[in-house]
């Protein structure tokens, strides 16, 4: 069993995850907590467990020491949209500045 305080220490980090990713995503809603398998035993959690209202703990592949808020909606469309910003701010001239560091310049 693990030690409770650890376990109380986890929980009110878990509700403010939910609680952050809720304000932050108020187009979907959190149903879970991602954790390593090696974090859900360590601490005493089973598969499927309800940790707080609607929470639920399930085991998934992330690394040892975090946790993930699990949703039911898309994150990816914003880190896309950011990648094609980033993509289009590429320069398309390598210009040497002293010092050997390489400074980019748009030419039109």
């Amino acid at each position: 069993m693990a030690d409770t305080s650890k376990i109380a220490k986890n929980l009110q980090r878990f509700a403010q995850a939910i609680a952050a990713h809720d304000r932050e995503n108020p187009t979907h809603n959190a149903y879970g907590i991602g954790l390593a398998h090696f974090d859900l035993e360590r601490l005493g959690f089973d598969e499927g467990e309800e940790v707080l209202p609607g929470i639920t703990i399930h085991a998934d592949s992330g690394v040892t020491g975090n946790f993930r808020v699990l949703c039911d909606g898309q994150h990816d469309e914003e880190v896309e949209e950011v990648e094609e910003e980033v993509v289009d701010a590429v320069a398309t001239e390598q210009v040497s500045v002293g010092g050997g560091s390489v400074e980019r310049r748009e030419f039109g």
